[in-house]
């Protein structure tokens, strides 16, 4: 359950950062990597610029960091990949 758990904040998350960024969203399957991605990497961000360790209970604050993070990576992502 918790994996599906951590699915389902991804895609969530994911869906938030593509609606940031583009408007239009990459697709669930992307959206949900992206936001995996963009959790990870928006804990890690916030943990070295504040050197505060939250707990992943929170759900805003989780929501919140991960949103950043997977905007952070939907814009590397994109650089990387371009334009179609």
């Amino acid at each position: 359950m918790i994996i599906l758990g951590w699915i389902i904040f991804g895609a969530l998350t994911g869906w938030i950062a593509s609606k940031v960024v583009n408007r239009r969203g990459e697709g669930c399957m992307v959206n949900t990597a992206l936001g995996l991605v963009g959790a990870v990497a928006g804990g890690f961000i916030f943990r070295q610029l504040t050197g505060f360790e939250y707990e992943a209970n929170g759900f805003l604050l989780s929501l919140f960091v991960s949103v950043i993070g997977a905007v952070l990576v939907l814009l590397a992502y994109h650089a990387i990949a371009g334009r179609r």
